[in-house]
C-alpha cells in the first residue's frame, strides 16, 4: 500500500564524522586509563565510546513527520490546520532564518549538520509562535506533504 501524499517521515541522524569523533573520545578515555592497566584501558575505551555514542545518537536522531493531519517535529506536534504555506529554504536562507532573521518566539528544530530547512507560519491567532523552522534534508518533500495534509484537512 502506498503512503498518502500527506505522509512524510524523516530521521535527522548525525553525520558519520560525529561517530568517528565518538570513537576518538573512547580512544582518549582508554589512553587516560593506560597507566592503570589493561582492564582500565578497555573500560575507558568501551565507556568513553559508549558515552559519546549515546550523546551523538540522542541529539542526532530527531524525527520529522507529517502524519495524521499534523507536523511532528521532535517532541512537538502541530496540526496542519494551524499552519500556513510552507517555505522551502536553501542553504543561505536557512542560515539567515536560524541566525539574524530568527525570532526567539519561533519553534525551531535545528540541526547544524542539515543545511536546508522548511519554514511555516503559524496562523493560529491564539498561538504566540510566529513560525515553525524545521531542518530537513528533503525540504521539497516536506513542503509537499504539508500542502497535501493541509488540503486533506480543508476537505474534511
Amino acid at each position: 500500500m502506498q503512503p498518502s501524499p500527506a505522509h512524510h517521515d524523516e530521521r535527522l541522524t548525525a553525520p558519520r564524522s560525529w561517530w568517528v569523533i565518538a570513537v576518538l573520545v573512547g580512544i582518549s578515555g582508554a589512553l587516560i586509563m593506560l597507566p592503570l592497566g589493561t582492564t582500565a584501558l578497555l573500560a575507558g575505551l568501551v565507556g568513553g565510546t559508549a558515552l559519546a555514542g549515546l550523546l551523538v545518537s540522542s541529539y542526532g536522531s530527531a524525527r520529522v513527520r507529517v502524519v495524521g493531519g499534523a507536523l511532528a517535529a521532535g517532541d512537538a506536534r502541530i496540526p496542519v490546520a494551524a499552519l500556513g504555506e510552507p517555505e522551502v529554504l536553501d542553504e543561505q536562507e536557512a542560515r539567515a532564518w536560524r541566525t539574524h532573521r530568527a525570532d526567539p518566539r519561533a519553534f525551531m528544530l535545528m540541526r547544524s549538520y542539515v543545511r536546508t530547512a522548511v519554514r511555516v507560519e503559524v496562523t493560529d491567532p491564539e498561538d504566540p509562535t510566529p513560525y515553525v523552522y524545521v531542518s530537513t534534508r528533503e525540504p521539497q518533500a516536506l513542503a509537499a506533504a504539508l500542502r497535501a495534509a493541509s488540503e486533506q484537512a480543508a476537505r474534511a
